[in-house]
């Protein structure tokens, strides 16, 4: 046992000096990523540790922290019946619009990249357009509103389906709902761009090998080349489609209010918000933060693990 012992830390002390020798001849290109590195060390790798480290304190900004130990994560799974509502809504979010967007943000690209140039690029800004609108949420805002100028309203009550105005996003039974819609149509973003280049970057010659080697139809030619071929972007977007579904606040904070009826439309980032800005509970927000991040980081792991299977 003690040779064992012996020769694996000899390997590994064997395995760093090779490492550190690597490193020393690579000094111009560490040189070149120190300033990246550096940033993001300060802006996402400290931020985070320190909100792991204030979850498990009593901060108000006003004192010093005071360690409470698990408190702040007891009180959230067990007492805080709002959290739980909220992570509730969180996921249904996420389970609905984050596939649902993934699969139509690559469905429309993958269609869009069969048209000609131009008016490729036409669709391309057209479906991007959402994720860059600065103030979209108006536009629904005045489709849901809940009198009879609103134009689903209107349109409803002009068609003889419902004889009075519906409180879209007052009643607690459609405010979700209508929130999911908004979410969906704003999910054609990064993703979506990222699936336009990859499509445009695959070899066209591995489909004339494909078509020798038995691809009979555009649905084997997209499992067995498109796919495989795509992965770091299917990746990408998958990344970008979590994220976004778990880190929804503004959509439901713009459209049902804050906080919202019956808290029928709150999220997870919405009670961070709640009790990291309006409250100042510092150390009880870092907790909901780390909850989120660790659910964010199983969620990509697990997509990981399917994107793996494409094209095997």
């Amino acid at each position: 046992m003690r040779e064992y012992i012996k020769k694996y830390v000899t390997l590994r002390r064997h395995e760093f000096e090779i490492m550190v020798k690597k490193a020393k001849k690579s000094k111009a290109c560490y040189l070149f990523l120190a300033p990246y590195a550096i940033l993001f060390t300060m802006f996402y790798i400290l931020p985070v540790c320190s909100s792991i480290f204030f979850s498990f304190t009593y901060y108000n900004i006003l004192e010093p922290p005071k360690f409470i130990g698990l408190q702040n994560y007891i009180s959230l799974i067990l007492q805080d019946d709002i959290f739980l509502k909220a992570v509730k809504n969180t996921f249904m979010i996420a389970v609905i619009t984050g596939p649902l967007g993934y699969i139509m943000s690559f469905l429309f690209a993958w269609l869009i990249n069969e048209l000609p140039r131009w008016i490729r690029t036409i669709a391309v800004i057209i479906f991007y357009a959402p994720s860059i609108a600065g103030n979209v949420f108006v536009i629904f805002s005045i489709f849901f509103r809940g009198d009879s100028f609103g134009y689903v309203n209107a349109f409803l009550m002009n068609i003889g389906l419902i004889d009075a105005p519906i409180l879209w996003l007052t009643n607690p039974k459609y405010m979700l709902t209508v929130c999911m819609l908004v979410i969906l149509w704003m999910s054609l973003g990064t993703g979506f761009l990222s699936f336009v280049a990859g499509l445009q970057g695959v070899d066209r010659s591995q489909f004339e090998a494909g078509y020798m080697d038995g691809v009979k139809n555009r649905w084997q030619e997209l499992w067995y080349i498109t796919l495989p071929n795509m992965k770091p972007m299917l990746m990408f977007g998958a990344v970008m489609s979590i994220t976004q579904a778990f880190g929804v606040c503004d959509v439901t904070m713009a459209l049902c209010g804050y906080p919202s009826t019956d808290y029928a439309a709150r999220t997870v980032v919405t009670h961070l918000f709640d009790y990291g800005f309006s409250r100042f509970e510092m150390g009880y927000a870092s907790a909901i933060a780390t909850l989120l991040f660790l659910i964010m980081i199983l969620c990509n792991k697990a997509i990981q693990s399917l994107l793996r299977r494409v094209g095997t």
